[in-house]
């Protein structure tokens, strides 16, 4: 099971029209696929004094905290959907690793770190921003590759090797005809980028 965890409020966005794409390639090819959409399912990324009282417990409150921890256990894949604001995820998607990723479901420190998310065999990220990957890259400390692929998401059990990044840049200069031909060849692109 494919589990997409899209974060951008717009549903006119170019983010969810690769949403959109990625969702109709995964229906044609009969592949199983469920989506959390973060800001339609109305998510509270803020970790309350209330999630903060049983934080160290890996308890939660939050019914859709608790839902979201069955999708992911059911999943062999994450798909994150996202765009870049101030060099980073957005404030909704930090949120969602806060007060899902728990300890005791996500990784255990009891001896030394351990991520337990090794049901996930690989993730694709997506991202869009107004500047460039080698921007981001050589200018602002490489926050996708360095903190959230090489840290964040190895810290809950995923393998580096097995996770691939998928930029577009300028989004907010490109011409509608260069959107066109990103999202023509979107499909083949994640296509190629899990086989590697």
């Amino acid at each position: 099971m494919k589990t997409i965890i899209y974060a951008h409020p717009n549903a006119s966005s170019f983010n969810h029209e690769i949403l959109n794409r990625l969702s109709n390639h995964l229906s044609r090819n009969d592949e199983e696929y469920q989506i959390i959409d973060l800001y339609e399912d109305g998510f509270d990324p803020v970790l309350s004094a209330k999630d903060l009282a049983t934080y160290s417990q890996g308890k939660t409150h939050d019914p859709l905290v608790k839902k979201y921890q069955r999708q992911i256990l059911n999943s062999s894949e994450l798909i994150f959907i996202f765009p870049i604001w101030w060099h980073n995820m957005p404030a909704m998607l930090k949120g969602f690793f806060d007060k899902v990723m728990l300890s005791g479901f996500a990784y255990d420190e009891t001896a030394e770190w351990k991520g337990l998310l090794t049901n996930i065999e690989r993730a694709v990220v997506i991202t869009t921003s107004a500047t460039t990957k080698d921007y981001l890259v050589n200018n602002c400390g490489d926050p996708i590759q360095n903190v959230f692929i090489k840290r964040t998401l190895v810290d809950v059990g995923l393998n580096p090797k097995e996770t691939r990044w998928i930029h577009v840049g300028k989004v907010n200069q490109i011409s509608a005809d260069e959107r066109q031909k990103f999202l023509n060849n979107f499909i083949k692109q994640y296509e190629n980028k899990i086989k590697m």
